[in-house]
């Protein structure tokens, strides 16, 4: 499986996330603390936007529509579906289910991710 190129280092500050689509392979790219990670950019729940959710505790994401959160570095569900009041009722239909993660590496300036 090739590297591509996504960005360089300096493209995305620490603490932020993009979007990002090579190949036909969409992904949101984040900058945390301790590194760079990439994850599919919808959520496993009802397929939100995660590009339009929010960083939480410097390493999870969280759905706008719901508020699942995931690690971010793992892809793993921290806390499945739970808004509105009622929303748990799907929750029976909608097990809970990682995100896709993806590799990433800097080399350099250079932020690569490993596609499928």
């Amino acid at each position: 499986m090739p590297l591509h190129k996504v960005c360089k280092v300096q493209d995305l500050p620490q603490g932020e996330m993009k979007k990002f689509s090579i190949e036909g392979e969409s992904f949101l790219l984040y900058h945390l603390e301790d590194g760079f990670f990439a994850t599919q950019t919808t959520c496993t729940h009802t397929f939100g936007p995660l590009s339009m959710g929010k960083i939480v505790d410097d390493c999870k994401i969280q759905c706008p529509l719901h508020r699942a959160r995931f690690d971010i570095r793992t892809g793993e569900v921290i806390d499945w579906a739970n808004f509105p009041p009622g929303i748990q009722l799907l929750n029976v239909v909608r097990g809970e289910k990682a995100l896709k993660t993806y590799t990433i590496s800097v080399l350099k300036d250079d932020v690569r991710i490993k596609l499928p």
